[in-house]
């Protein structure tokens, strides 16, 4: 018999044939993140769940009575109530630096977007307003060589990000949790003041959200900017919003945001020097091909009886559920 995976995404077609040769024993059914009817149709046969991320939560697990394994497509599993997926004997894995290249090139590309003013000069010249040239320019456009890049998290992203802006001459600092000894260390008050760039790059926890706040922003440099390709939350938003009204930010380049998809009142949009993406620095056809590689390969584990890949509870071979509650209607 076939495995049912629930695939929570919209597949493009060279994800489609890149998994079609596992047909005869892969049972893959697609569902939008925004399709709730069929999530629910599908999600009690499912037996993995690919997720992206739309949400699962500890009662959208107890309907899944035949789940075996949640599979994140990524590295961030906030967006899965562990703790429940754990209590109901539900392996969790997740994809460790399957789009750490993706992700890291998206940063620089905030990075580049917003320090050379990229989306104004892009509106402004295709409304016939780029000649004579803004003489602010000069004053405010920065090269990634002349600045110094600070990085809070020194994970595989922020690594690949240091690899790339020291190739543009770049000087770069970074901060984690503990000093580890490298000289771009630095505390984190230590890094804002000195950077000319701040990128993000860590995990949302409960010691991680909102500690980009007013406070933080105050310790950055005039002129400064933020770039987000992590996770929304770390970032007290009106607090940035604040900081760019008072012109003490540069600008932000963000990729991620509090609420996802970002509504449409939120005052970042109104600014001209805040580069916006939804949440897709990862989403490249390298990425899917990594991501699909290694959700084929946990199937193939869980189809075999052998231990899971990159699980993060614990649960490295799950039994076939016998106690899961009946979904409610």
């Amino acid at each position: 018999m076939a495995l049912r995976v629930l695939a929570h995404f919209v597949p493009g077609d060279k994800a489609v044939d890149f998994v079609a040769p596992e047909s005869d024993w892969l049972d893959i059914r697609y569902c939008a993140e925004n399709d709730d009817t069929t999530f629910y149709r599908e999600l009690p046969e499912a037996e993995v769940i690919w997720h992206v991320l739309r949400p699962i939560s500890g009662d959208d697990l107890a309907k899944a009575q035949r789940c075996l394994l949640v599979h994140k497509m990524g590295a961030g599993v906030n967006t899965i109530d562990v703790d429940a997926a754990t209590g109901l004997g539900i392996a969790v894995a997740n994809m460790p630096g399957a789009n750490a290249p993706s992700v890291a090139e998206g940063a620089v590309l905030m990075m580049l977007a917003t320090v050379r003013r990229l989306t104004e000069l892009d509106r402004i010249t295709r409304e016939g307003r780029g000649w004579p040239s803004d003489p602010s320019l000069g004053e405010t456009v920065r090269d990634i060589g002349g600045c110094t890049v600070g990085l809070i998290g020194y994970g595989n992203i922020a690594k690949r990000v240091e690899r790339i802006v020291q190739a543009m001459d770049a000087e770069v600092l970074h901060t984690s949790t503990r000093d580890d000894g490298h000289p771009g260390w630095r505390a984190l008050p230590d890094l804002l003041a000195a950077s000319d760039i701040v990128s993000l790059h860590l995990p949302l926890t409960e010691s991680t959200a909102g500690m980009i706040d007013s406070a933080a922003l105050s310790l950055m440099k005039p002129g400064a900017v933020l770039v987000n390709t992590s996770r929304g939350a770390i970032v007290d938003e009106m607090a940035l919003v604040d900081a760019l009204l008072a012109d003490t930010l540069a600008g932000a380049g963000l990729d991620v945001f509090a609420t996802e998809p970002i509504a449409p009142g939120n005052p970042l949009l109104r600014h001209d020097n805040v580069v916006l993406t939804p949440h897709v620095s990862w989403y490249t056809a390298d990425t899917m091909r990594r991501y699909l590689r290694q959700a084929v390969d946990n199937c193939r584990r869980l189809r075999d009886g052998r231990g899971l890949a990159d699980v993060v509870n614990g649960i490295v071979t799950p039994n076939r559920p016998v106690n899961r509650e009946t979904p409610s209607q």
